[in-house]
């Protein structure tokens, strides 16, 4: 069977400063890890059932008809540091596939060798940032939150230097775009306003058609921003690296390297290695979205004709990013705590059992769990000092004899919303670190626990318990 990918690509028609084309360079002996045919069908895309032949379309060795590969370029700020050019460094976009149902999606290759904007890298993917990512993109879509995905993941029978020698692969991402603040920003700096008006025309037609003009175009992002990291710290989920190329305007999650989600909750957690300050820990996503979006905002300023006038609108669009976060957020702990309706008092009620949590060191993901169950008290077994929690408790339960729903329907509800499984980092560590001595036995099933993470499943039971001390993963590292 001859692979077929539907392709119709629009960024390649932008000029060609925005990109370099280029084809992916062919690696040696690649070999199939994992294939996501469920995503495949999704997007209208045919493949070979073989899999040596999906091996050498997925590592960049023979290219799907239709495809029109390419680098694309962008800037960012990185930790706060402004950095004028950096660019698909190791990653190259086969081109974009229109899905039966309409919607546009980029099929891109990462590790897939040097381009103009690798700044010296060597342009290649290590096994282990492969496997993160494959393995955190497809649970976080199966939690529900906005996400890149995975389509496939090969070895390539090379080595790549790091630390240390590692087997290289390749990792092919699903995007709804790779559109970057960084991307707007790369233009921006240049003062080529001819194309920034072409990026801003071509990113409302294909994320926000009903959007008026730039300033309809960031308030779209904002919201869609406030949502997804509301979306994340639900989860305790840790970006690690939100830098302003890592930020996406179609307000999917992008850039699974040093990320991680909680296991004790505290606010001020950071994983990431380079994260030496904590910019981006916790509790400070929201405010590091607002900085972002303000570089966003900068960037599309000179498509308005009287400036004076742009920087009050833009600067009450950044303003109200707060409000809209913080009814995200509390729509999310509503959903967390079994709250159908509104009431005064219900922050408050949140934002206690959080400061709970976070001085006896409760697990975060179980002890929402626990409260999702028939026997909420098993919350407690997640605290240091169980009692702490029985004033709350007493709380909560007046706050839901408020309700008007039964406790079956609270139940499912909340179950619906408060996973059992994530991907820890003991658990992701171990099937990378298995995966590297050629064994994807843990890869495939810790990817089979994570595929429905909201059920209790006894078998998968184990991947719901906590680290041991010994097992705990401190520290997260980039996939470069």
């Amino acid at each position: 069977m001859t692979a077929q990918f539907p392709f119709d690509n629009s960024y390649a028609n932008l000029p060609e400063r925005f990109f370099t084309r280029q084809a992916p360079a062919t690696v040696a002996a690649p070999r199939l890890i994992a294939v996501n045919r469920a995503l495949a069908a999704r997007l209208g895309i045919t493949l070979p059932e073989d899999a040596t032949e999906v091996a050498q379309i997925f590592s960049g060795n023979a290219l799907p008809h239709g495809a029109d590969p390419l680098a694309q370029v962008y800037a960012g700020h990185q930790f706060g540091g402004w950095s004028p050019q950096l660019g698909d460094g190791r990653a190259i976009l086969l081109g974009e596939v229109l899905a039966p149902d309409g919607a546009r999606f980029d099929i891109q290759l990462k590790g897939s060798g040097r381009t103009p904007y690798s700044r010296m890298g060597d342009g290649r993917a290590a096994l282990g940032p492969v496997l993160r990512e494959y393995i955190i993109s497809e649970a976080m879509a199966a939690l529900g939150v906005p996400t890149t995905r995975a389509l496939a993941a090969v070895t390539t029978g090379e080595t790549v230097l790091r630390e240390r020698a590692l087997p290289g692969a390749v990792f092919t991402r699903v995007a709804a775009s790779h559109i970057r603040i960084g991307t707007f920003q790369y233009f921006a700096a240049r003062r080529d306003t001819e194309a920034l008006a072409a990026l801003c025309t071509h990113t409302i037609a294909r994320h926000y058609p009903g959007a008026d003009g730039p300033l309809g175009l960031l308030n779209a992002v904002i919201d869609a921003q406030a949502k997804l990291i509301a979306a994340w710290m639900g989860l305790g989920f840790i970006h690690g690296v939100m830098n302003t190329d890592n930020m996406t305007l179609s307000g999917e999650t992008i850039d699974y390297g040093p990320c991680a989600f909680m296991d004790d909750y505290h606010p001020d957690t950071v994983f990431s290695s380079i994260d030496q300050f904590g910019r981006y820990a916790y509790a400070n996503q929201p405010q590091i979205a607002v900085w972002n979006l303000a570089q966003l905002a900068t960037a599309l300023l000179p498509l308005i004709p009287d400036r004076e006038a742009g920087i009050d609108s833009f600067t009450a669009a950044i303003n109200g990013f707060s409000d809209r976060f913080d009814a995200a957020w509390d729509g999310v702990l509503r959903a967390k705590l079994g709250l159908a309706t509104q009431a005064e008092g219900d922050g408050a009620l949140a934002r206690d059992l959080l400061a709970i949590m976070a001085e006896n060191s409760a697990d975060f993901t179980n002890t929402f769990r626990a409260l999702s169950g028939t026997d909420p008290r098993r919350a407690r077994d997640q605290l240091i000092d169980p009692t702490a929690l029985d004033p709350w408790l007493a709380r909560w339960h007046e706050r839901l004899a408020m309700e008007h729903r039964g406790a079956v329907d609270r139940i499912a509800a909340m179950q619906g919303t408060n996973p059992a499984r994530i991907p820890r980092n003991h658990r992701v560590e171990e099937a990378i670190q298995a995966g590297i001595s050629d064994d994807f036995a843990l890869f495939e099933r810790l990817m089979a626990a994570l595929a429905m993470p909201f059920g209790d499943d006894p078998d998968f039971a184990a991947y719901a318990q906590p680290p041991s001390e010994s097992e705990r993963v401190t520290a997260t590292f980039c996939g470069t």
